[in-house]
């Protein structure tokens, strides 16, 4: 079975909607495909009840598109869903759900895309051609868990964040969090509400703001240089928090939205985590070095026992897994090898959105390059798809 169309989008989680939601508000026909039976799978099925969206809402609108006037600040995670099916319907989007993707390969002497792609409920083969092709499957493709010495042999519960709801099944179980960004904190915060005996793994330096510290960052970089921002965002923290280094937090020495911009890695807002650490309610280890049976010890030598770990160590990306030809685009970690805001755009008519670390404002302008880069090649070349 064989489908043409001008574009292929790969994934349909926000990065994908948004792309498509672009390419129809230019009339420019896609086909939109997803290997999980809903769009946005991890916002619906892999995400923690308490999480909300870490940035104020106007930092994270897909394009065309603003929250309702009613919308808190901050989004909780079932409102944004609500929000994404509202931006589904709104611009008429349609994946194909179920549907994998087995390879893509660009044909040098058709000049197109050839991706076959598995229906996983009827086991159909379908062969796509198509001039253009979007990787928007996403960073948070495959949960990452680190190789930790005797972690198969742990006699307790080990899971990886994705699969985290809620601490109320722990509550009075030694628990462990390994990972501080926001997912690691916001976890621990959650279990030690429902009364687990919290620990936390910090396994390197992170910057610890609050929601408003970081909004008005947001705000201020837009009108002057990110050095004067940062500076005045670390004081703000320092008066704040006090010095976490006492705790076992230590700060980067890059500025917190210089790290962004360069990294990737988020400053982590802080929902009353570091509260909790101050008054030992949730204590801090350093990282894991091995474990025996349910008692772990860490790297410097000190140990205990737990009956749960949660892992918030981040997702890899597994786009190089199926595409043959991206290494004008990607490199060997499926990330982009070029830094934003020019890496989106890769050889012959390869694009990648939502893949620069960047957030919903970076899927955002992503989807926006894309389509309008797409259109016009499209506007000045008529494509013979036979």
């Amino acid at each position: 079975m064989e489908e043409q169309t001008i574009v292929l989008i790969v994934g349909a989680g926000p990065a994908g909607l948004a792309t498509a939601a672009c390419l129809g508000q230019l009339s420019i026909p896609y086909v939109i495909v997803e290997r999980e039976d809903c769009s946005a799978s991890l916002w619906r099925n892999r995400a923690y009840d308490r999480l909300k969206l870490h940035l104020a809402k106007e930092f994270c609108e897909l394009p065309h598109m603003s929250y309702p006037p009613d919308a808190p600040t901050y989004i909780p995670k079932d409102q944004f869903v609500k929000y994404l099916d509202s931006y589904i319907e709104r611009f008429d989007i349609q994946p194909k759900y179920n549907t994998t993707i087995e390879s893509c390969t660009y044909g040098e002497g058709k000049e197109c895309w050839f991706s076959l792609a598995c229906d996983v409920a009827t086991s159909v083969v379908v062969r796509y051609k198509s001039k253009f092709l979007v990787v928007a499957s996403g960073e948070n493709s495959a949960a990452n868990i680190p190789v930790i010495p005797g972690l198969h042999d742990f006699t307790g519960v080990a899971i990886h964040s994705s699969l985290y709801k809620s601490g109320v099944i722990y509550s009075g179980k030694n628990a462990l969090v390994v990972g501080c960004g926001n997912s690691g904190m916001q976890i621990a915060y959650d279990l030690a509400s429902h009364g687990a005996n919290t620990s936390i793994v910090v396994r390197s330096p992170v910057h610890v703001m609050t929601k408003e510290i970081i909004r008005l960052g947001m705000t201020l970089v837009q009108h002057t240089t990110v050095n004067i921002v940062d500076d005045l965002l670390v004081r703000m923290s320092n008066f704040v928090f006090g010095d976490l280094s006492r705790h076992g937090i230590v700060k980067p020495k890059a500025g917190p939205l210089l790290l962004k911009e360069k990294t990737g890695r988020s400053a982590v807002i802080d929902v009353g985590t570091v509260g909790l650490i101050k008054k030992g309610i949730i204590k801090v280890h350093e990282n894991i070095s091995k474990i025996n049976g349910n008692v772990v010890e860490f790297e410097d030598n000190k140990e205990s026992s737990f009956d749960v770990i949660v892992f918030a160590t981040g997702y890899k990306c597994m786009a190089n897994t199926w595409l043959k030809n991206g290494e004008s685009m990607l490199n060997n970690d499926g990330l982009p090898k070029k830094e934003f805001p020019n890496h989106w755009k890769g050889a012959n008519g390869l694009y990648c959105a939502g893949l620069a670390r960047r957030g919903l404002a970076g899927i955002a302008i992503d989807a926006n390059s894309i389509a309008n880069d797409i259109l016009s090649t499209y506007k000045t070349h008529r494509f013979e798809m036979n």
